[in-house]
């Protein structure tokens, strides 16, 4: 029965990672709507690499299943949302710490 807490509380930890990941990825997306012209150089360009690498894959097939909404000129893409909304549940079934 331990392994199987030690397990879950592996999980859980990599859960609220890629959950501060997604709000890293959020902060960055703002960044590059407001400045078009931000360019990381250097480690900053590795860290927003590697943030974008890693939550790119569920957010695309979240994107496949509900396609950005038009509302008038602008997009609502829900990918992040949704990515973010099922961690979230992971989290709360997930039994431990």
């Amino acid at each position: 029965m331990e392994i199987v807490l030690t397990i879950t509380t592996v999980v859980k930890v990599l859960l609220r990672i890629y959950i501060l990941l997604l709000w890293v990825r959020l902060v960055i997306d703002w960044i590059l709507v407001f400045n078009r012209r931000f360019r990381p150089r250097g480690v900053p360009a590795v860290l927003v690499e590697f943030v974008f690498t890693v939550t790119d894959p569920p957010i695309r097939m979240f994107r496949k299943v509900l396609p950005p909404i038009r509302l008038g000129q602008v997009m609502l893409d829900l990918g992040w949302m949704l990515t973010l909304i099922s961690c979230w549940i992971l989290l709360a079934i997930l039994p431990g710490w």
